[in-house]
């Protein structure tokens, strides 16, 4: 059923713009980038949650595929093959519509920091939602991302995340055609909801 979805139209062009847009969002934490224009998911999966799944996982990608995203598993098995892991805590990448709790997904350890997952986290969108200030590598003044969906205590749960370091989880965020991406590295403060 949803496999009869298609993938990039150009899988190698599409997956290097993908992955072009995932690095500058890391190397330049609350900055927004295009992925997945053009690209037709099945439900509940937003383009550019699509375009990192595409982009990211492979046949030897421990995938873990949060609530509400079951319709999307034959997709994602027949675009990108990853194994799927019931359990989060496996996962190389999780694929989440609701934030889970951060100390719940593989954080790597302190002589291998690059074992930690990766968060592909969907949310209800860009510049309105919780102002999210930024500090950090990668930004040489603080920097602002506003975000839609993100829980009440997500403050909390990222400063907890990022006093591991160099473990902790990298964030991937996810709305329409728009990515965004927190690494660990990054430092954030959280202020007034916005409409």
């Amino acid at each position: 059923m949803s496999i009869d979805l298609p993938g990039f139209a150009d899988p190698v062009l599409g997956a290097q713009s993908a992955f072009r847009a995932i690095l500058e969002a890391l190397s330049r934490p609350g900055t927004l980038h295009a992925a997945g224009v053009g690209l037709t998911p099945p439900a509940p999966l937003a383009p550019a949650s699509a375009a990192a799944l595409l982009t990211l996982c492979d046949a030897e990608t421990k995938l873990h595929v949060g609530a509400g995203c079951e319709a999307t598993r034959d997709w994602i098995a027949f675009h990108c093959g990853a194994p799927f892991v019931d359990a989060i805590g496996a996962a190389e990448f999780a694929l989440a519509l609701a934030m889970p709790d951060l100390g719940t997904l593989a954080d790597g350890s302190d002589d291998a920091p690059q074992d930690s997952a990766t968060l592909i986290l969907q949310v209800e969108g860009f510049g309105r939602g919780q102002s999210l200030h930024l500090a950090g590598p990668g930004l040489r003044v603080p920097g602002l991302l506003k975000v839609a969906g993100l829980p009440a205590d997500f403050a909390a749960a990222w400063a907890a995340n990022h006093a591991k370091f160099p473990r902790g989880v990298d964030l991937i965020l996810c709305a329409g055609t728009e990515i965004a991406a927190l690494p660990r590295t990054v430092r954030i403060a959280v202020h007034e909801m916005e409409g």
